[in-house]
């Protein structure tokens, strides 16, 4: 099998926990990966308002995450209090964004009950099995940074929202030393974002460790996005998107980076 990678420099940008999937997958395709990690994962400030809502869980028709990230602070804060999501209120049922969201869920044993058809809150908003009108909904999120949208969409809906955070995704101190090396350089071919954070942190970081003209170091560095929300956010912070995934998410995010560079 050809290796459409082969001979590339590539560089994630996921969390440094999250990297190994990414990786794995550029490897097989041949390609040199170097770690950039954009996000560090941690608690919210203050994990009141979640436990708050954790405990009138029956109370609530619908738990919507859309992040695995948001599947394990909301297992973390059950299992605190002597439950968990497998063992979660009958009448509760569960809409996750993503494949990976979904992963996550099944991993526990508690399968989404709806996954939209395309990998992105809009999605989920379009295709929502039922009507919103009298429904209690709660939204795990990321404390800073993330998009209201499905708040608001589902709000104006005639959705109860309560939407809280769960967990918070924070700017590293620095870039590893071979990745700003490789970037230096210019021997960098692509760079792949998965968040709209990511991108904006990976700016962050780049001003940094370069100086005012670190724009530069990406002109002949391909950037390639996950979705709509994070194509936006490049463009806000690099001036350009060079691909992006379809689906929506890390497979898809690949096999953009190798459609580009092929």
């Amino acid at each position: 099998m050809s290796q459409l990678l082969q001979c590339r420099t590539v560089v994630v940008t996921r969390a440094a926990d999250q990297q190994g999937e990414a990786r794995r997958l550029l490897e097989t395709q041949g390609a040199q990966v170097l770690d950039l990690p954009a996000l560090v994962i941690g608690p919210p400030d203050d994990w009141g308002p979640l436990d708050d809502a954790l405990s009138e869980l029956e109370d609530f028709h619908w738990l919507v995450v859309s992040s695995a990230n948001g599947v394990q602070a909301v297992e973390q804060r059950l299992l605190h209090r002597g439950s968990s999501l497998l063992r979660r209120p009958a009448n509760l049922r569960i809409a996750a964004v993503g494949r990976k969201t979904a992963r996550a869920l099944e991993e526990l044993g508690a399968a989404a009950d709806f996954v939209p058809p395309s990998f992105v809150a809009d999605s989920l908003i379009e295709h929502f099995p039922v009507s919103g009108y009298g429904l209690r909904m709660l939204l795990p999120r990321v404390q800073s940074g993330g998009r209201t949208v499905l708040a608001e969409a589902f709000g104006d809906a005639g959705v109860r929202v309560v939407e809280v955070a769960a967990y918070e995704s924070r700017c590293p101190d620095s870039i590893p030393d071979c990745t700003a090396y490789a970037l230096a350089a210019g021997t960098v071919d692509a760079v792949l974002f998965s968040s709209g954070k990511t991108a904006a942190h990976t700016a962050q970081l780049l001003l940094q460790r370069f100086g005012p003209g670190w724009a530069e170091r990406l002109t002949s560095t391909k950037i390639v996005s996950i979705g709509p929300q994070t194509s936006r956010s490049c463009r806000e912070w690099f001036g350009r998107v060079d691909a992006e995934a379809d689906p929506h998410d890390l497979e898809g995010l690949v096999d953009a980076c190798c459609l580009l560079l092929s």
